[in-house]
């Protein structure tokens, strides 16, 4: 009796053990490392694709940190630098798009990278008052751009950044004319000016320059090159009737500093006169 009761307690207890390692065996079976990175990768992009890019760079830096190897590493990557450019944080934005071109060269979106680590560049803070290192920069991003894509079809997109970034450049070297102008230093206020049109000839703030180093001149008594550069300004902007107003207003301003520079002449050569005849009496 008691060998029956054990043989019918065993059969429920091996038949119970077994369904347990099975369904254990099936619970614990791994995923390839690949798949696992794969399915990491599906998520990121659904994600992405939602533009839900906050949620997508958290799981791309995973992916970058975790799949070496997986195959999976060089979409992560530029999908990562998208996030952080749509997300407009351009400096994360660069830095991906950096490490993309480094570690993918032969990449079919390396140019594109390049591309959109120059814009990135150009977007960055910049205040004209302080430095000018992230316009520098962003104008060597688009200068190595095209020096390596210089067949590309973005050439006409590439040279209206860089225009703007010159314009930038340009803009210190007028605030600062225009500062030394209003300390009443016009001689340091023309070196600025003079150096502003000479290096940017094409520079939205020309037109005010011209005005600008005419008005330094005419404090500086320099009255016939103060002309001068008002005949600049008129002749480049022939039909524009408000330039035309400001040339005559700049004329009369000119015509009285050129008389009240003759009076004072004429008073100072009447004191030197009337100090040589008290002189003279004296002796």
């Amino acid at each position: 009796m008691k060998k029956v009761f054990k043989s019918t307690l065993f059969v429920p207890l091996f038949l119970y053990m077994a369904t347990m390692m099975g369904c254990s065996s099936t619970s614990t079976s791994k995923i390839t490392h690949t798949e696992w990175c794969k399915e990491r990768y599906e998520a990121a992009e659904v994600l992405y694709k939602a533009q839900k890019y906050g949620r997508a760079v958290e799981k791309l830096e995973e992916i970058l940190s975790t799949c070496a190897g997986s195959g999976y590493m060089e979409q992560a990557q530029f999908l990562l630098a998208e996030s952080h450019f749509n997300l407009e944080q351009w400096i994360e934005a660069r830095g991906e798009y950096g490490s993309f071109i480094v570690n993918f060269p032969g990449s079919a979106f390396a140019e594109t990278a390049e591309f959109r680590k120059a814009v990135s560049s150009f977007n960055m803070d910049y205040k004209v008052d302080r430095d000018e290192s992230n316009t520098t920069t962003a104008m060597k991003d688009f200068e190595r751009y095209l020096a390596n894509h210089p067949d590309s079809p973005l050439r006409d997109s590439v040279n209206y950044y860089y225009n703007l970034l010159v314009d930038r450049v340009a803009e210190k070297e007028f605030q600062t004319g225009r500062l030394y102008l209003r300390m009443e230093k016009p001689q340091a206020a023309v070196i600025y000016f003079k150096e502003f049109l000479e290096t940017y000839p094409n520079a939205k703030r020309r037109n005010e320059t011209l005005f600008l180093i005419s008005d330094a001149y005419t404090d500086l008594d320099q009255f016939e090159t103060a002309r001068q550069y008002l005949a600049v300004a008129q002749s480049e902007s022939t039909d524009n009737e408000d330039v035309q107003k400001r040339v005559k207003k700049a004329e009369q301003k000119i015509a009285k500093a050129e008389e009240a520079y003759e009076k004072r002449l004429k008073k100072e050569a009447e004191k030197k006169r009337l100090q040589k005849e008290e002189k003279k009496l004296a002796e």
